[in-house]
């Protein structure tokens, strides 16, 4: 296999001619015969008893030709890519020259890498705007972690109240006549959460266990079932149970059960730290945004249609990997939105534009920077993403390759390069005046950094570092695809 020739035939696309060689192409082509030959009905022979000059003359001489070039050919057009020098970044067209007596020759037309240019690059000028944590966004921290640690409870000895979850037996009656879709057993309904239409829960509340009652409703004027709307109805109802989600009580011993400290204080001022955390790091990937927003207004390049194609393509292949590791697959995602998969390919596409210019502007950044990547780093990297994923290094390396990882760290440090030399102004805040009982809230949530727990603590999990979003498809997601 060798290189022949590459021609440049239009802007961004040339034609890669290559070769295999006539023995390894004869002795591919008689391996398809024998695999095949089986499968062949030649009259005056027994069926997989056929001669290969017979099956030729009958069929022939190019009866074996195209599964031989077929199987041939991935390994011989990869290694034309890499003599040629040349980043390819479209899938290729593919044309037989000849076959004869010297081997094969092909011809790939591809779409390859374009010239690109940018400028001004250092300097930019960024807002940065990182939010407070404030009482209430601690509060309702607070509040979703009782409500994960909250139970249901039987209530025997009072009627529903608003807030309650109780179980009924209901049907729906209009002029008299049970209408389709009104009726439900054992339905699990909280009182208050507007499930039912206005004033259907509000008529169950002060009934106790074992009532059977009437609910005078009327449907909206906007109701979506033509046939009900505006109507007056009168629901049977039943009520079998009343529950009541309790909380538990907001002192140190739920601080205990939740987490690794000791008192409720520390929680607190703990909750608080990992809020603020959240909004420091939610600020910093604000002016990465502007940042690459304003990379991609330099960015001068003549983009193939084709490279924005592919990087939808691999969003798409991308997204059926995450639904696969829910249960799903993009066929039934498919079949189930009667989404097309062109439809979904076109959502993609600008997504698709954003990360291949992105990924152009920061390769040539690092180009113009003399931006260099170490063994070293190239190790540590590999060992990161095997950590990251539970995963044997080696496992990593075999499928990452490292060059292409190489790639991925020298645009992950021309990012860094470019916030580095950012002008990172803060915004302008909207001030408002705060109520006296504001304030106190708020200065009872501004506490010291907990101290932990001397007891056994609890395990925690931590995220690793989240790699940088502008790479075409980044070396963990190529290992954490592996690991599955």
């Amino acid at each position: 296999m060798s290189l022949k020739n590459v021609t440049k035939t239009e802007k961004n696309v040339v034609e890669i001619e290559f070769s295999i060689d006539k023995k390894l192409f004869d002795e591919e082509v008689s391996r398809v015969y024998k695999k095949n030959v089986a499968r062949m009905n030649v009259p005056g022979f027994r069926k997989g008893k056929a001669p290969r000059s017979i099956i030729e003359k009958m069929y022939g001489k190019g009866v074996f030709y195209d599964d031989a070039i077929n199987n041939l050919l991935p390994e011989a057009y990869s290694e034309a890519v890499k003599e040629s020098n040349e980043i390819v970044v479209s899938q290729p067209e593919f044309e037989v020259v000849s076959i004869d007596d010297n081997g094969v020759v092909l011809k790939a037309k591809v779409y390859v890498k374009p010239e690109v240019e940018i400028e001004g690059y250092k300097g930019i000028e960024v807002e940065k705007t990182v939010r407070k944590a404030t009482a209430e966004d601690i509060n309702k921290e607070i509040e979703a972690a009782r409500q994960r640690n909250s139970r249901m409870i039987d209530i025997t000895d009072r009627a529903a109240q608003n807030g309650d979850n109780v179980i009924i037996d209901y049907e729906g009656f209009a002029d008299g006549v049970a209408f389709e879709g009104g009726k439900g057993e054992k339905h699990d309904l909280k009182l208050g959460s507007g499930q039912f239409i206005p004033g259907f829960e509000d008529q169950i509340v002060g009934h106790n266990i074992g009532d059977a009652f009437d609910v005078n409703v009327k449907f909206p004027e906007e109701y979506h079932a033509d046939s009900l709307a505006g109507k007056e109805a009168v629901f049977k109802v039943v009520l079998h149970e009343i529950k009541f989600n309790e909380l538990p009580e907001l002192n140190d011993e739920f601080a205990k059960d939740v987490s690794e400290f000791d008192t409720l204080d520390e929680y607190k001022a703990d909750v608080k730290a990992k809020i603020q955390s959240r909004y420091e790091k939610e600020a910093e990937n604000h002016v990465e945004e502007q940042l690459i927003d304003a990379l991609i207004e330099k960015l001068q390049a003549d983009i193939p249609e084709a490279m924005v194609e592919t990087e939808a393509e691999n969003l798409l292949r991308d997204y059926d990997n995450n639904l696969r590791m829910q249960g799903m697959n993009l066929a039934d995602f498919v079949k189930y939105t009667g989404m097309s998969l062109d439809t979904m390919r076109e959502q993609f596409k600008p997504r698709a534009e954003r990360q291949v210019k992105t990924r152009l502007a920061l390769e040539k950044i690092a180009e113009l920077e003399n931006i260099e990547v170490s063994e070293n780093e190239i190790e540590e990297e590999f060992n990161r993403i095997a950590a990251m994923y539970s995963i044997d290094v080696e496992e990593v390396k075999k499928s990452i390759e490292s060059e292409n990882l190489k790639k991925d760290l020298a645009v992950q440090k021309a990012v860094d390069l470019v916030k580095a030399e950012a002008v990172v102004a803060k915004a302008k805040k909207t001030t408002t005046k705060k109520t006296a009982a504001k304030k106190e809230e708020e200065a009872t949530a501004e506490e010291k950094p907990a101290a932990k727990k001397t007891t056994t603590k609890k395990t925690t999990t931590t995220t690793a570092k989240k790699t940088t979003t502008t790479t075409k498809k980044t070396a963990a997601k190529k290992a954490e695809d592996k690991a599955e």
